[in-house]
């Protein structure tokens, strides 16, 4: 890691007459090294842009083609940038396939990614072989800074922040003394719920724990257990898809305590699928919403003329991150490699438009903030920052 920091701006600067060298796809560099004339680099996303979760994989890609395009339309930089997509489903499975495609390009630099835990866990350690910074804008399960992952990256508050979160603002609500928390078993839904757990029984709550995993056929079983239980409020750690049949069932079962659920079901989708149930259901996320943010508000709607959908969760995560690689390979001139690459974003502070990017000697975000969203009608109104929301 590099001992400097180097402190940048998410606004586009001229740079001049840099002199970088081309890409590796042209002297068969499996790092990208120099070559000569203007250079082409790559930037790769992997994370799921097939499959049940669909959707929070296209919130990120359109913020990170977004990014692409602004840069090489902006004339401040003597490269271009090209996007280069890779499919995972969200699949650890499928992640190690999805990881090699990027690593067999030679002219990808970086890869914004894995998005899901699973697939980041499977993944990380290729990246690592090949030198390859994984910076991700949305795996917030701990342990994976834990691992020693060589150049993973997190981008984004880690779901211990998240769990804190959660547990903050159910201790601070009236009424409520005994919370059920359920997984997916997933890597990411797992994990969230255990810092969630552990996050109510320190501020001196009552906690039931179940597991139920994302394929089950039919919820009505795991809504009466809930309902017998007599717990008032859930928290379920899992993705959108599982979350909108759920809900239905719980409304069915007659539940009537307050549904809070993480960045997973922090989209559209939960809505669309769980319909009328989905009213008054809480969700945490390490994202902002960019069209409530003055410091996004202009990126919002750039995006909704550009893709004609207002951004998603991890849109405009996923355009910083984008951005503060682009800003990076500027800044290293000629010396634009993998292992550059990686050096520099590890030591680096980037001021973003949704926040500061710079993370520790363990590649961990070191901003922690979370913020809350509550389903009112057919819409996702964002309510801020759990600590000011709590008075914590």
């Amino acid at each position: 890691m590099l001992n400097r920091t180097i402190v940048r701006l998410a606004i586009p600067i001229a740079i001049g007459a840099l002199a970088l060298t081309a890409c590796g796809s042209e002297d068969g560099d499996d790092n990208g090294g120099g070559g000569g004339g203007s250079a082409t680099y790559k930037i790769a996303y992997q994370g799921p842009l097939s499959g049940d979760n669909v959707a929070l994989g296209e919130n990120m890609q359109n913020g990170i083609q977004l990014a692409i395009d602004e840069a090489n339309e902006s004339g401040d930089y003597d490269f271009t940038v090209e996007y280069v997509p890779t499919d995972d489903e969200g699949d650890p499975g499928k992640a190690t396939a999805a990881a090699q495609r990027a690593i067999d390009d030679s002219a990808v630099m970086a890869v914004i990614g894995p998005a899901f835990s699973g697939a980041a866990s499977t993944a990380a350690p290729l990246y690592g072989e090949a030198g390859m910074a994984a910076v991700s804008s949305s795996a917030t399960n701990p342990t994976l800074t834990e691992q020693e992952f060589p150049t993973f990256l997190r981008a984004v508050p880690n779901d211990s922040a998240q769990g804190a979160g959660m547990a903050t603002y159910l201790a601070a609500q009236d009424g409520v003394e005994t919370v059920i928390v359920i997984d997916d078993v997933s890597d990411y839904g797992v994990g969230l719920a255990e810092v969630a757990e552990q996050g109510l029984l320190d501020a001196g709550l009552n906690v039931e724990r179940e597991s139920i995993p994302a394929d089950t056929p039919d919820y009505s079983g795991a809504a009466r257990t809930v309902v017998q239980s007599g717990a008032d409020a859930l928290i379920y750690a899992g993705y959108y898809e599982a979350a909108g049949r759920f809900a239905p069932a719980l409304a069915d079962a007659g539940y009537d305590g307050l549904a809070m659920a993480g960045d997973g079901v922090n989209d559209d989708n939960f809505l669309n699928q769980a319909g009328n149930s989905a009213e008054g259901w809480l969700l945490t996320c390490p994202c902002t919403d960019p069209t409530e943010e003055e410091a996004t508000s202009a990126f919002a709607e750039r995006y909704q003329a550009e893709f004609n959908t207002p951004p998603g969760t991890y849109s405009a995560e996923s355009y910083d991150v984008a951005m503060m690689i682009i800003s990076t390979m500027a800044e290293l001139g000629d010396d634009v490699n993998r292992e550059s690459l990686y050096e520099a974003l590890a030591s680096t502070e980037y001021q973003g438009l949704t926040k500061t990017f710079s993370f520790d000697e363990k590649g961990e975000f070191t901003n922690q903030a979370i913020f809350l969203y509550e389903v009112q009608g057919s819409s996702r109104e964002y309510l801020g920052g759990v600590e000011e929301l709590t008075g914590s």
